[in-house]
C-alpha cells in the first residue's frame, strides 16, 4: 500500500513538472537541427553598429557548396551580389528593403512604426563547415512631410539610448526592433537554404 501511494505521488509531481513546462513553454520546441538567428545583437564599435554572428553548418556541407546555395538564395531574394571569390570564401551583397508595409505580419498590430525603406549590406566569409556574416552599412530612411529622413543604424542606437526624451528613444527601439524581426527572418532562411533540409529541396518527385 505504502509502494502504490508513493508511486501515485511520484505519477502526480511527473505530470505536474510537464504541465508546468507547458505553460511556459506552450509552443514545440524548435528542433536543434534549425538554426534561429535569436542570436541576432546589435554591436557598436567606433560609431560602427553592425550584426555579426558564426553559424556552423552541417559538416559535411563543404565550403564550395555554401557558396553556391548563397547565391542561390540571394539571387532569389533579389539582393544584390557586389562581390565574390569563391577561391577566398567571400561574397558581398547590398540590397533595399520596404519593410513594415503590412504591420499584422510582424506580429504586432500596435506596432508604432510606421513604412519605411532601409539599405544595407552583406558580407559572408565562408570556411569549412562555418560562415560568419555581417550585416553592415545599414541606412534608414524615414518617411517625413518634407520628404524621406536618412539616418543610419549608429543614428539610431544613439537615439534609442537617449536619457533625456523617452518618446525618442521609444521610436528609435521600435525601429531598431522592427529591422532586426526582418533580419533574423533573413539569416534563418539562409541557414535553411545552405542545409537544404526542408521539403522544397528534395531531390525525389
Amino acid at each position: 500500500m505504502k509502494t502504490f501511494i508513493i508511486a501515485i505521488i511520484l505519477a502526480f509531481v511527473s505530470f505536474r513538472g510537464i504541465a508546468i513546462d507547458k505553460k511556459i513553454f506552450p509552443y514545440e520546441r524548435p528542433s536543434k537541427a534549425y538554426y534561429q538567428a535569436d542570436s541576432i545583437k546589435l554591436q557598436v564599435e567606433h560609431n560602427n553598429a553592425y550584426y555579426q554572428d558564426v553559424v556552423k553548418a552541417d559538416s559535411n556541407i563543404t565550403e564550395p557548396t555554401i557558396y553556391i546555395r548563397t547565391l542561390q538564395f540571394m539571387a532569389s531574394k533579389n539582393i544584390q551580389q557586389n562581390y565574390g571569390y569563391q577561391e577566398e570564401g567571400k561574397l558581398i551583397f547590398s540590397t533595399t528593403q520596404d519593410l513594415n508595409i503590412n504591420r499584422v505580419y510582424v506580429g504586432d498590430d500596435n506596432e508604432t512604426v510606421q513604412e519605411y525603406s532601409v539599405q544595407f549590406a552583406i558580407t559572408l566569409d565562408l570556411k569549412k563547415g562555418h560562415y560568419r556574416y555581417t550585416i553592415n552599412n545599414v541606412v534608414f530612411f524615414l518617411p517625413t512631410e518634407n520628404g524621406n529622413r536618412r539616418e543610419n543604424l549608429n543614428d539610431i542606437y544613439l537615439k534609442a539610448t537617449n536619457t533625456d526624451s523617452r518618446r525618442v528613444a521609444r521610436d528609435a527601439k521600435a525601429l531598431i526592433t522592427s529591422f532586426e524581426r526582418y533580419i533574423s527572418a533573413l539569416t534563418d532562411e539562409l541557414y535553411q537554404a545552405i542545409e537544404q533540409k526542408s521539403i522544397m529541396y528534395k531531390s525525389k518527385f
